[in-house]
């Protein structure tokens, strides 16, 4: 049994202000206009209170609520994502053609939205959002699909990944590239992915699929899609879920203790389970340790303790390089058993700094995508 057919539903929390997240240097990226649908260059800052005196105080509230939660959400972005986005959820949708049939953009809100998009040729809405997201920003999207359900000429279909996850991402890449794949090949024409802000999730799996199906090395698709649309696909994520196919997912034991009977709690975040999650270590009284045994695929992770609430590293343990601002995370590398084997020399390969593909390993890919149940 393929250990990448079977994933359970990822769980997902609201969005929260991780203060005690610290990551490597931001990069900072030069932003492109990216039109919205008012025809509003999404890289000026809005504020609330040049609206026109005109409008109601019910619209100046809602607008600067939502606002006010773009806000969080970019802090949020540029503290996992580690380069400095920004997305404006209260100026509408936005979107950037990445190829002709192919369009990266952030979520719709309405069933308006739909109509937008069918008037450039969108035949499939590829949305990427868990539940959590949607609700973060209000949108309902029960009205959304009810909606394309009555339009005969396009279709809207979901595959959920977790925001801010790159380990999320890489496990769910294969089901999610093999779904996109498939309803590309129903309905024609021109996709449209997006996630929240189309600036992570959307543009990997754009990435992910034109590297598979469409025959692209992966720096020179990530190249036309920078080209396009500025935004920080994880591609880490997409050269491990490549080699996870082609070379299998093991998993190996790990074992984390932190030393200390003084203290209440000690979690970890991080890790496979990306960094608004946690972990609960167990005591052990008679090594006064604490304790987490986890399994985890071949790959690098970074993770940090929470002890009594406070981020911690273990010093003990290895430690990343110093961010600019001095702040290091405990790190790990999963290695095969035998690094000298075939599938860890592939995997090495596709974990370098610009990998491709042989024939036969697209055609591999392929025939793995279309087995992969809907």
């Amino acid at each position: 049994m393929n250990y990448l057919q079977n994933l359970p539903r990822s769980s997902a929390l609201p969005l929260q202000f991780f203060t005690g997240r610290e990551i490597k240097p931001s990069r900072f990226l030069r932003i492109p206009a990216m039109i919205n649908n008012n025809g509003l260059d999404l890289r000026r800052s809005v504020n609330a209170k040049e609206i026109s005196d005109s409008k109601s105080s019910n619209m100046m509230s809602g607008f600067e609520v939502k606002g006010e939660k773009s806000d969080v959400y970019n802090a949020n972005m540029t503290e996992a994502m580690g380069a400095v986005l920004t997305y404006r959820h209260e100026l509408g949708m936005n979107y950037n053609f990445i190829r002709p049939d192919l369009i990266v953009g952030s979520c719709l809100q309405s069933p308006e939205d739909v109509d937008k998009l069918r008037r450039i040729g969108i035949k499939t809405i590829f949305c990427l959002q868990q539940d959590p997201d949607l609700e973060y920003f209000g949108v309902d999207i029960n009205a959304i699909r009810e909606y394309v359900k009555s339009c005969d000429d396009i279709e809207h279909v979901r595959a959920e990944i977790r925001d801010f996850d790159g380990f999320d991402l890489r496990l769910r890449l294969p089901a999610v590239v093999s779904k996109l794949y498939k309803v590309i090949n129903r309905n024609g024409g021109v996709t449209y992915i997006h996630c929240t802000a189309g600036l992570g999730r959307a543009p990997a799996v754009a990435l992910a699929y034109m590297f598979w199906i469409q025959g692209y090395k992966l720096d020179e698709a990530h190249r036309l899609l920078q080209s396009k649309r500025s935004c920080f696909p994880k591609l880490d994520a997409i050269k491990s879920a490549t080699a996870d196919i082609l070379a299998g997912l093991t998993k190996k034991p790990v074992t984390l203790k932190w030393s200390g009977d003084s203290s209440s709690t000690v979690e970890i975040s991080g890790l496979d389970i990306g960094w608004g999650q946690r972990l609960m270590m167990k005591f052990d009284e008679g090594q006064g340790l604490w304790i987490l045994g986890r399994e985890l695929p071949e790959g690098y992770y970074e993770y940090k303790y929470i002890v009594d609430g406070e981020w911690m590293v273990n010093k003990y343990e290895p430690v990343t390089q110093p961010n600019k601002d001095g702040h290091v995370n405990n790190c790990v590398q999963v290695f095969a058993e035998d690094p000298s084997s075939e599938s860890a020399q592939l995997r090495k390969r596709l974990m370098g700094d610009d990998p491709d593909l042989t024939m036969n390993e697209r055609l591999r890919i392929r025939q793995f995508l279309e087995q992969l149940p809907e």
